[in-house]
């Protein structure tokens, strides 16, 4: 199973990006789909979860400003990130679960917020 992330990049303060992440080949819909981010010396954190029943979730750290989106409840999801700080910076990594016990991780891909 393999999850492709894309959408990184390097932005100021106050910028935006989009993330993508998709599952193209796998034979079964995820019960959730989200992203979380790590960055050095922090653990790593859950940014917004998006579930095919439309329930999202997102991090107190990013409400109001990122949203969760996932067309039609298939195993594609994107993270609509405004009005981004230094402190956004991370490696963000998608997540796709089939059941609570059964994940899926996608690679890094790499946001940085510096003016």
């Amino acid at each position: 199973v393999q999850l492709q992330a894309s959408g990184g990049g390097s932005v100021q303060p106050g910028g935006s990006l989009r993330l993508s992440c998709a599952a193209p080949e796998v034979p079964f819909i995820f019960e959730a789909m989200g992203w979380y981010r790590q960055s050095p010396g922090r653990q790593r954190e859950l940014v917004a979860t998006s579930t095919p029943g439309g329930i999202v979730k997102y991090a107190d750290s990013v409400k109001g400003r990122f949203t969760i989106s996932r067309p039609n409840g298939l195993n594609t999801v994107y993270l609509q990130m405004n009005r981004l700080k230094p402190e956004d910076t991370a490696v963000y990594v998608c997540l796709g679960e089939r059941d609570p016990l059964t994940e899926y991780w996608g690679q890094g891909t790499q946001v940085t917020v510096s003016s």
